[in-house]
């Protein structure tokens, strides 16, 4: 687990592996820190490993986007 405290931002990043998101004990003893900075008015994000290939998710959400643009670019040419 990594937790990056941005001030600044008024933020709180929380990173979780897969081993981590999945502990029951680990997520209940996060709720003390999200109150205490939730008492702060700072946000507080959780970010989980996911199951997938990094990748693969990669590479089906860039050619989304290319076709999703191409569809875009269609009808304003038309």
């Amino acid at each position: 687990m990594e937790i990056c405290v941005r001030s600044n931002q008024k933020l709180v990043e929380v990173w979780l592996t897969n081993e981590e998101r999945q502990d029951t004990a680990l997520r209940e003893a996060l709720d003390a820190l999200y109150q205490t900075y939730r008492e702060k008015s700072f946000l507080v994000a959780v970010f989980q490993s996911g199951g997938q290939s990094l990748t693969d998710v990669t590479s089906d959400l860039l050619c989304h986007s290319r076709k999703r643009l191409a569809q875009l670019e269609a009808r304003g040419a038309g």
